[in-house]
């Protein structure tokens, strides 16, 4: 199929391509993209909106190659809403990358035609005049060393899970859709470093009291059947794979909100290992698992 055109709310819309498979493994196609982003919208939504995004893209589908892209100016239509920022943590880098926003269901699916199939975003919203608000997030990747798993992801979710309640903090796991997982925190900080340093110096005491589970630095030769606890994603010039986001894997895995239950209870990887049909079906059956992530920040 060439070009097809589409009505999305108050858009017009080509789509392109619609039976180039980009899942080889699976036969999972650019219109299943597509129709998954459509349909998860409502749930996703809420996570993108007022944030940069980063897409990557597979044109050619998971075994033929990606790109990263932070800047749409090139090529998108004059109604996509982008926010124009200057690279760096503090916005005093060399290069200006006009960022998607991604806001509203007809942005969502003009992104998705272009096989943007991974969507990764910052830990803060964009802010007036396309400044960077302070973080209202703060994270944790867990990065599973082989042949340590995403069941030792859950072990090492549920050690920072009692360190960050008794400091007051909410967190939400969710899946990567990849191999690891994350934890959110909803905060609220006058300062943009602030969540990075918290994050840092919990993971340090952490690894520190459990040295043969965890790890807090990027050291690779020590990464085998250890947990990486990356704090450095709270960097405000990093993303992190936002929730819902498809990954490009071989199967259309996409990552996950979990409950904490699913989380304990995790003693397999396959456990957690959820496809876009398998992710529809729970949001069918539990709604938003993080629906009340942006509520009532605790101040950092």
């Amino acid at each position: 199929m060439g070009r097809v055109t589409v009505r999305v709310q108050d858009r017009e819309l080509t789509l392109s391509n619609l039976d180039k498979v980009l899942y080889p493994a699976c036969g999972f196609r650019k219109r299943d993209v597509i129709d998954y982003y459509r349909r998860i919208a409502p749930v996703l939504l809420p996570h993108l909106r007022g944030r940069a995004t980063t897409l990557i893209r597979y044109p050619d589908g998971v075994d033929s190659g990606s790109f990263y892209e932070k800047d749409v100016s090139r090529h998108a239509p004059d109604w996509v809403p982008t926010a124009r920022l200057v690279s760096g943590a503090d916005g005093t880098g060399r290069a200006v990358n006009h960022h998607l926003l991604i806001d509203a269901l007809p942005t969502l699916v003009w992104t998705a035609n272009l096989a943007a199939l991974e969507l990764h975003v910052p830990q803060w919203t964009v802010g007036e005049h396309d400044t960077r608000n302070t973080p209202d997030l703060l994270v944790f990747d867990l990065d599973p060393g082989p042949p340590a798993t995403i069941v030792e992801c859950c072990r090492a979710a549920e050690i920072l899970h009692e360190r960050l309640r008794a400091d007051g903090l909410r967190a939400y796991p969710k899946t990567s859709g990849a191999k690891g997982m994350q934890l959110y925190c909803p905060v609220r900080t006058e300062r943009p470093d602030r969540t990075s340093a918290y994050a840092k110096r919990l993971a340090h005491e952490l690894a520190a009291e459990h040295p043969d589970a965890l790890l807090a630095k990027m050291n690779r030769a020590a990464r085998t059947g250890k947990v990486f606890l990356d704090w450095s994603q709270n960097n405000p010039a990093k993303t992190t794979i936002a929730p819902y986001s498809l990954r490009a894997r071989d199967h259309p895995t996409a990552s996950t909100p979990l409950t904490w239950d699913e989380v304990r209870a995790c003693r397999e990887p396959d456990q957690l290992r959820y496809t876009a049909d398998d992710v529809l079906e729970r949001v069918d059956d539990h709604g938003d698992l993080l629906a009340d992530l942006h509520t009532d920040p605790h101040p950092l």
